[in-house]
């Protein structure tokens, strides 16, 4: 079991503290997988959506100045859409399948 820190502060200026965050998903997922739970599908789907959906990183959350990375539990992807290839982060193929707009033409895993 390989376990990583909950979250750490990615934002220069003050940000409050780790504990005001305790109720929100991305915490309880990160504590889960640290002591070593297996992800639900909706877990992974959560965790597809929300990798690719936001503009800080590419295999983290970002919440209220934290970030919750979920690397160890994701797999890279080049997905061909409307005849190009993009790169993308996820659990498995189908929470990707799930957090993508759009007909897929073509998924590969990247080793």
């Amino acid at each position: 079991m390989n376990a990583q820190p909950i979250a750490t502060k990615f934002i220069s200026w003050e940000a409050p503290s780790l504990d005001t965050v305790k109720d929100s998903r991305a915490y309880n997922l990160r504590e889960r997988l640290n002591s070593g739970e297996k992800l639900s599908r909706e877990d992974k789907n959560w965790i597809a959506e929300n990798i690719n959906h936001n503009s800080y990183f590419r295999t983290a959350v970002p919440l209220r100045g934290y970030r919750f990375d979920f690397s160890d539990v994701l797999r890279k992807f080049l997905v061909k859409q409307h005849g190009q290839w993009s790169e993308y982060y996820a659990p498995d193929k189908t929470s990707l399948r799930n957090a993508i707009y759009g007909t897929i033409n073509q998924i590969v895993e990247i080793n």
